[in-house]
């Protein structure tokens, strides 16, 4: 009988996405199939990364050529504090595919339009560089990517954990990775006004994210909260911790994947 159709979900998190590069890791040590990838903002880059074919240490060996130096500039605009045009230029030479069309596995990454709220979705075919650096363009970080007449901002406004993208693209058995749910306990009480807007933002993201794990047959949250997501200088230890998250999951994944015939998931 034909297995399943699998799917991964990867959320956003900046520098905390490094912790899927883990979760991949285990997955493919354990030959757990792949049909397709969803991502929003840094899961948007893992997943196009590992769609285009790239294995895990090729990942991290771009992964370590990111700082916020060489993913940023100066925005030319208003709208933002910095652009992420020097993240695509990065991409572009990095990736082995330019456009999502190409990749081995069907990708998707999930943008957001500034003027509407609508969810924006590049899939099936568009330039990759462009569809990541939209999807992780942080609103008043990162001046909006425009794109056939959108300003698009960073999906994770709209849909952090991409479950729901995912599934639409025909995945039956949903893994999602979720670098925000665990919380942040390295925050201390705001004694700025900016400070208690960016904490409260994040409560809201992270309570946003959790509202999406509910189309997700596993939901894969790594132990980071004391990692923050600016923190790219630790990617070995979200790596680490991502691996270990995953391998805490890994039985019952093995079970969805390879023992779920009709009878027994009706039965479940």
């Amino acid at each position: 009988m034909e297995r399943k159709k699998v799917g991964l979900a990867l959320s956003g998190g900046a520098a905390r996405g490094f912790a899927h590069l883990g979760v991949l890791k285990v997955l493919a040590e354990h030959q757990i199939p792949i049909d397709f990838i969803a991502g929003t903002s840094a899961g948007s880059i893992v997943g196009a990364a590992f769609a285009c074919g790239l294995s895990v240490e090729q990942i991290t060996e771009i992964g370590k050529k990111m700082s916020w130096f060489k993913v940023s500039g100066f925005p030319y605009s208003a709208k933002g504090l910095l652009s992420n045009a020097p993240m695509g230029e990065l991409l572009r030479k990095n990736l082995p595919y330019k456009n999502i069309e190409d990749l081995p596995i069907p990708f998707a990454a999930v943008a957001c339009a500034l003027e509407t709220g609508e969810e924006i979705v590049f899939k099936d075919k568009g330039n990759l560089a462009t569809a990541i650096r939209a999807s992780c363009a942080i609103p008043g970080v990162f001046v909006p990517v425009e794109h056939e007449g959108k300003n698009l901002i960073d999906g994770g406004v709209v849909s952090l954990v991409p479950t729901k993208t995912v599934k639409k693209m025909g995945a039956e058995i949903i893994i999602a990775i979720d670098v925000n749910a665990c919380g942040s306990t390295y925050w201390n009480l705001p004694t700025t006004f900016l400070g208690v807007i960016f904490q409260s933002t994040m409560m809201l993201l992270r309570t946003a994210g959790k509202s999406q794990h509910y189309r997700a047959d596993v939901v894969i949250v790594p132990k980071i909260a004391h990692l923050r997501p600016d923190e790219i200088s630790k990617m070995d230890e979200f790596i680490k911790l991502g691996a270990e998250a995953a391998l805490d999951k890994i039985d019952e994944i093995k079970k969805l994947v390879f023992e779920s015939e009709p009878s027994a998931v009706a039965d479940g």
